[in-house]
């Protein structure tokens, strides 16, 4: 057991709340989780975390149980001996865009709790709403419309905020609360996201809002570093907006640093030290970014359920169609992120219409049609590439319908785009993994530069991060390897399911180890990573010849793309 000072990390997502400890060397010296439906279903009526009124679109948290989760897991984690004395710093994260309203009561019941007493008992009368929206959460389109309008365009609000309005955002949340609970919004004094409402209340106060989790508002001035006013006007009016700004409080432009020391209550009813800090808590998706050395040019592909393309850049150069946001740790640098509802189900369904595999791995006859085929499925000179798009879910990007669409171009320029037929279900194995690859590369097209050290190269990633069920996969790695790139090759990280309550631990390390606020976490946390125990090399990435094969189709896959959208747009 480390004798020197320990870092806590948590993570408040949808279905669980995690906690890790780790120590100065990053080594994990502790963890503990409480499982929302295995521990609270009953109580708290919800199924996979959420409660859901299908009426309205609305999906949403009981706060009470978040409230009950933090005594739980800090008990589980005293059961398993943790040595909580130690614990130096503590930092998390919490879902995105997800928002606590809390009342006028809130600030004096938390500086007064009592040890001997759990956290819910005494937290009964400190929130306006009894409910915290979740990122799932669908009931928002009309105030979305009216986001996108307000200040000229779709595209004028992404240069602002870093995003188009989307329904889960918490600018469009707060404009339908005003509206629609306005006696809820009245009550409110101030307005949390998950992340800073779990950092309240080992705070003993309420926490600001984080630098880079603000920015999943479609509220804040990205360019500016303040409220927009504009969009503050939209969602309260203007007689509203020093109101609203009240509620939404000031936020620290430094993502580290200390908030203050821990709470009086987790000292008397835990054995925290009263010399333990509270550092700013983050997103779960910036947290992702920070659960290890992601350098500018890094790019993190999560192949779950659903899709995310992940990366650390310099160049902010928002667009409708994706996001951008502060980085949560580097002043100056962006998160750039990528969401697809199409990601695992989809290959899952094109693998079900391919013969049965012999053997126990279901992906065995995919992976063999994957690697089989050629690239864009081209085996002769003079042959058409295939491109295609599979969604059995309607997309968010681009706002396409459910649908299938298959195409072919002239491979040697993309000329010549046609709608084509079914071509069978073996091209489409190896299709359909280029095609969510092609996506990410015209998307990040701009953000990707020569690597320094190789300049013959041409503009890609430079290491290329697996994450989620389908980087366990060795052919849709080589696909994603052939089509993106990644100069430094790809991998595949592997850190236990836990990114976002390690990256919050290793956010508190930085926070308070830092020799400065010049000492970037990169450097920090990258001096003391180990690599080997993280991360394995499953493919080269990038091949030449192969990778310039698929440029040449790129804007082929734009136009495939554009004419869908003539005909099937959401």
């Amino acid at each position: 057991m480390s004798a020197g000072p320990l870092y806590l990390g948590f993570d408040l997502s949808t279905q669980q709340l995690k906690a890790i400890v780790i120590a100065s060397d990053l080594k994990v010296i502790s963890e503990a989780k409480v499982d929302f439906d295995a521990d609270f279903a009953a109580k708290y009526k919800i199924k996979k975390g959420v409660q859901t009124n299908e009426d309205e679109g609305e999906v949403y948290a009981p706060v009470a149980m978040w409230v009950e989760a933090v005594d739980l897991v800090l008990t589980r984690l005293k059961e398993k001996g943790c040595p909580v004395g130690h614990i130096k710093g503590i930092s998390g994260s919490g879902q995105q865009h997800s928002s606590v309203y809390w009342s006028e009561h809130a600030e004096s019941t938390l500086k007064s709790l009592d040890s001997g007493k759990p956290l819910l008992e005494q937290l009964s009368n400190v929130f306006a709403y009894e409910f915290a929206p979740n990122w799932q959460d669908h009931s928002t389109q009309t105030e979305c419309d009216h986001f996108d309008a307000y200040l000229g365009s779709k595209q004028k609000l992404a240069d602002a905020t870093g995003s188009s309005a989307h329904h889960r955002f918490t600018g469009t949340q707060i404009l339908r609360m005003r509206r629609r609970r306005p006696e809820v919004y009245n009550k409110t004094a101030r307005i949390s996201l998950a992340s800073s409402f779990l950092a309240s209340l080992f705070l003993g106060a309420i926490a600001p809002i984080d630098i880079s989790d603000v920015t999943g508002m479609n509220l804040w001035d990205i360019a500016g570093e303040k409220w927009n006013e504009s969009l503050l006007e939209l969602t309260a009016t203007k007689e509203g907006v020093p109101e609203l700004r009240k509620k939404l409080g000031d936020v620290p432009i430094d993502g580290g640093g200390s908030l203050g020391g821990i709470s009086s209550y987790f000292v008397k009813r835990y054995g925290f030290s009263p010399d333990c800090q509270i550092a700013p808590f983050t997103g779960d998706n910036p947290a992702t970014i920070l659960s290890l050395p992601l350098r500018p040019l890094d790019a993190i592909v999560s192949l779950g359920t659903s899709s995310t393309f992940l990366m650390n850049t310099p160049n902010y150069k928002p667009d409708p169609s994706y996001h951008f946001m502060n980085h949560p740790t580097t002043k100056g640098h962006y998160m750039f992120m990528l969401c697809y509802k199409n990601g695992g189900l989809a290959r899952e369904k094109v693998r079900d219409k391919l013969p049965k595999p012999s053997g126990s791995d279901p992906w065995e006859t995919f992976n063999k049609q994957v690697l089989e085929t050629p690239p864009l499925d081209v085996r002769n000179d003079g042959d058409k590439a295939k491109l295609g798009l599979y969604f059995p879910l309607p997309e968010i990007v681009p706002n396409i319908k459910a649908g299938t669409w298959r195409y072919t171009c002239n491979a040697a320029d993309g000329s010549d785009l046609k709608e084509t037929a079914d071509w069978g279900a073996e091209p489409d194995a190896r299709i359909i993994v280029e095609s969510q690859a092609l996506s990410m590369r015209l998307r990040s097209q701009k953000l990707v530069s020569k690597p320094t050290d190789r300049p013959h190269l041409p503009a890609q990633p430079r290491r290329i991060y697996l994450v989620g069920g389908g980087s366990l996969n060795p052919a849709i790695a080589r696909v994603f390897g052939d089509v993106l790139g990644g100069a430094d090759g790809v991998y595949k990280l592997d850190v236990g399911g836990n990114a976002c309550a390690l990256g919050g631990a290793y956010k508190a390390l930085w926070a308070l180890e830092r020799r400065d606020a010049n000492e970037s976490f990169d450097d920090l946390i990258g001096a003391r990573w180990r690599e080997e125990e993280a991360i394995q090399k499953v493919d080269d990435g990038y091949r030449d010849g192969i990778f310039q094969n698929y440029g040449k189709v790129l804007h082929a896959f734009e136009d495939m793309e554009n004419k869908i959208l003539e005909v099937a747009h959401n």
